[in-house]
Order: structure tokens, then C-alpha cells, then sequence
């Protein structure tokens, strides 16, 4: 049987789907092997949140290529999605599969000369979250579950929209029993993934809420570590954050994005909160959930922000407990209202304001990190290093190193932090 290889780039969802293809592909007797060895087929899943990570997918493009060059090259993702056309004209490129299309890999694949190199459907008219599904997780500890695709939201400088259609939910019951089958397959935390994970339900009948699937997985204990992905600060409602504070299983840790601290700068990009709104969403967060590691996206560059405007957003960021940072360089995305703005900033000053960003960031989070030397935490340990030491994620969401720990993968240990490292922290094992 053919040897198949599979690259992701971009966000949990293309992870959640690369998995499931990986499944379908090896249940279909493929031979799934590393994208860096030989393969006759190399699929690439793509991002296109950026003009990087469209050059990036080229780059594997090329990098399949050399390593075999009468391989087939499938590039699917939201790269494909959005320009079908361009990535179909790249060299070498033997078929363009869209998002939707995704779920019809195995047919794709197997049909070794198609009459159609470009299989990409209208995603706008998508108004199913139903496609690909995953029974098991290649991780032995963790499992990526999606249950939302899809984005409303149109802000003016995203192309995700246009690669990944309208919002739309898994059914409530699909959804809890996927949380149920993971757990039953021996994986300690599932992470709920979704591209507007906040809008879960409002597109069902009857309509439901991310708040009403954590409390039916709350009940009856489906999972022992429950993670949640991405949320918008306007969706994180006092409810939502009161019900996390006192869960037992949902993990302290939430990803928000914030994109601008100025007021102005969020008006242009379509975001429908203040600053003093995400400053007081935080503070409300905090005051609930003390120990919770915040990360958060900010965008350094947008059309016509000024220094005045980038210096309001860094004041925010300051002032903010943020554990996290992922900075992105404001990058221009044809058929984007933004990519229309007038006063483009020029790239060295986007790159200088990213740089400043980043080391606030790294600053902040070496502060919080700091804040638990001393302190015991509970950690799911994941893996060995070739150092000796285990590796584990705590709850909320700081990598833990244990040295001379021989016990058990796949186990929740609680943890003494004793030191910070660059990207997390080192403990000692209770007792």
C-alpha cells in the first residue's frame, strides 16, 4: 500500500483534522510514515492567517518535492481554501482539496489520475459542522476535540471567514460523547477546539451554549482534566467564568484574544468590545480564578495605528496578569476589509512594535511562572526527555519538569515547583 505523509500548520482545528485524516487514511491500509521520509503522497494541511504561513506551506511544497520528486503533492487546509487557483499553478502540486472536502480524503486519494486537480466547494454555503471524525489521538495523554467550525464574526482584518465558512456547531449529544470517548480510550484531558469556540450551540436546535456543554460534562464527571480553547472577552460572561471557577474538571486556563489595547484600533478592526471592557473581563477572571494562566493575541501594525495608539495597547498589556503573548505582525489578506484600509504601516515598524510585544510578553510570562516557585501544582505528566526528565502540563497550562521520576506516563502527580525554566517550570514530586 502507498506510504502517505501528513504536515499541519496553523491552529488546534487543522490539528484535530490531520488527525482524523491520519485515521481514516491508516484504516484504509496507508502506510502513515514522517513527512520528512520517503512517502508517495505528501498531504499538506495549510494556514493562511498570515502571508508567513502561506510561504511556509510553499516551502513544504518544495521540501516533499526534493524528498521524493514522483511523489504526489495534496494541499489542503485554509491556504487551499481561499486561493485554489494560486496553489493549483504551484510546481509540483497534483491536487487542491478545500476544508469541506477534507472529509473525502480517502476517495480523493484514491483515485490516482482525477479529472479535477481543484476540488474546493463553496464553504459560505457549509451549514454543517458534520465531516471528519476522530476515534483516537496519536498524543497518549491529551485529545483535541472539535466541536465548532466556523467564524460570524467578519472582523476587518481576518481571512479565517472566508477559508473556514459560517459558524456552526456539533450536535450537543455528538459532542458530549465525543468527551465521553476519549475519556473511555484511557486520555486524562480533552481540549475542546473550535475557530469561534465561544458561539457553540447558537446555530442548534434547540439552540445551546458552550456553558451548557461544560456543565453536562461537569455532571457526570466525563473527563478528569477538561481544557477549553479560545474565547472572546464578550463571550466570557459572568456565568461562564463563576461555573469554571468551581468546576472540578475544567482546567484554569484561557486563551482570549485582545488584538489592541486602543479603542480606536479595535473600532477599525470590527471588534466588539472596549479596552476598558477586556480590563475588566481579566479583572472579573482573576478575582474568580486567581491561579489561571491567561494567554492572549495581539496584533502589532494594524492600518493606521499610530504610536500613540500601539503605546495604549503595550499599557494595557502591562497592566494586565497575562501568563501569554502571541504577537502577530499585522498581515495584509487580499479580500479583507482591512487589506482596503488606508495608512499601511510600514514593515520595519511593524517588526520593531512585534519585538516589543514579544519581550513583554516573554517578561510577563516569566513573572507568572515565577509566581508558583514554592507552590504545588497538579501535573498530568506526558513524556520522557533523552535528559531523563519527565515532562508534564499542569493544570493550569505550565510545562513541568521532573527529574528522575520512572513511574507512569498518563498520570496526574501533584508537583513542587522549586525553579522557573525558559518555557515553564521545574518541580520536585510530593512526598
Amino acid at each position: 500500500m502507498e506510504r502517505v505523509a501528513i504536515s499541519t500548520l496553523g491552529c488546534k482545528i487543522n490539528q484535530f483534522e490531520s488527525a482524523a485524516m491520519t485515521e481514516s487514511l491508516g484504516r484504509e491500509g496507508y502506510r502513515l510514515v514522517p513527512f520528512d521520509e520517503d512517502a508517495d503522497i505528501y498531504v499538506i494541511n495549510t494556514c493562511t492567517v498570515t502571508a508567513k504561513t502561506d510561504a511556509e506551506s510553499r516551502r513544504l511544497i518544495r521540501r516533499a518535492l526534493r524528498r521524493n520528486p514522483a511523489a504526489r503533492v495534496v494541499v489542503t487546509g485554509c491556504y487551499a481554501q481561499v486561493a485554489p487557483e494560486a496553489v493549483k499553478d504551484l510546481p509540483g502540486v497534483a491536487l487542491v482539496v478545500g476544508n469541506s472536502e477534507k472529509k473525502s480524503i480517502v476517495e480523493l486519494l484514491r483515485d490516482a489520475a482525477p479529472t479535477e486537480k481543484v476540488v474546493v466547494s463553496d464553504i459560505s454555503r457549509e451549514r454543517s459542522a458534520a465531516g471528519l471524525r476522530l476515534e483516537s489521538f496519536a498524543e497518549h495523554t491529551r485529545a483535541f476535540l472539535q466541536i465548532q467550525n466556523g467564524c460570524d464574526a467578519f472582523c476587518s482584518y481576518c481571512i479565517v471567514p472566508y477559508a473556514r465558512g459560517r459558524s456552526r456547531s456539533v450536535p450537543f449529544a455528538e459532542a458530549l460523547a465525543g468527551i465521553r470517548n476519549f475519556a473511555a480510550q484511557g486520555f486524562r484531558e480533552v481540549v475542546l477546539t473550535g475557530i469561534h469556540l465561544g458561539a457553540y450551540g447558537l446555530d442548534l436546535e434547540p439552540p445551546s451554549s458552550l456553558l451548557a456543554l461544560l456543565e453536562a460534562a461537569e455532571a457526570e464527571r466525563a473527563v478528569p482534566r477538561l481544557r477549553v480553547g479560545s474565547v472572546e472577552p464578550n463571550e466570557l460572561t459572568d456565568d461562564l467564568i463563576d461555573f469554571m471557577a468551581g468546576s472540578a474538571i475544567v482546567c484554569p486556563h484561557l486563551h482570549i484574544p485582545l488584538q489592541s489595547g486602543d479603542d480606536a484600533v479595535l473600532g477599525r478592526m470590527g471588534r466588539r468590545y472596549t479596552a476598558a471592557f477586556f480590563r475588566e473581563r481579566v479583572g472579573r477572571i482573576v478575582a474568580a480564578i486567581p491561579d489561571i494562566f491567561i494567554g492572549c493575541d495581539v496584533i502589532a501594525g494594524f492600518p493606521g495605528e499610530t504610536d500613540e495608539e500601539f503605546g495604549n495597547t503595550v499599557r494595557l498589556i502591562e497592566e494586565l496578569p497575562v501568563a501569554s503573548l502571541h504577537v502577530f505582525p499585522y498581515s495584509r489578506r487580499e479580500g479583507t476589509a482591512a487589506a482596503r484600509m488606508a495608512g499601511q504601516v510600514d514593515g520595519k515598524v511593524i517588526r520593531a512594535r512585534s519585538e516589543m510585544l514579544r519581550e513583554l510578553g516573554e517578561r510577563k510570562g516569566l513573572a507568572f511562572r515565577r509566581r508558583f516557585v514554592g507552590r504545588e501544582l497538579a501535573v498530568l505528566m506526558q513524556s520522557r526527555g533523552r535528559d531523563g526528565e519527565a515532562v508534564g502540563l499542569s493544570r493550569n497550562y505550565l510545562p513541568v519538569r521532573l527529574s528522575g521520576y520512572g513511574g507512569d506516563l498518563n498520570t496526574e502527580l501533584t508537583v513542587t515547583v522549586t525553579e522557573v525554566t525558559p518555557d515553564g517550570v521545574r518541580g520536585e514530586r510530593r512526598g
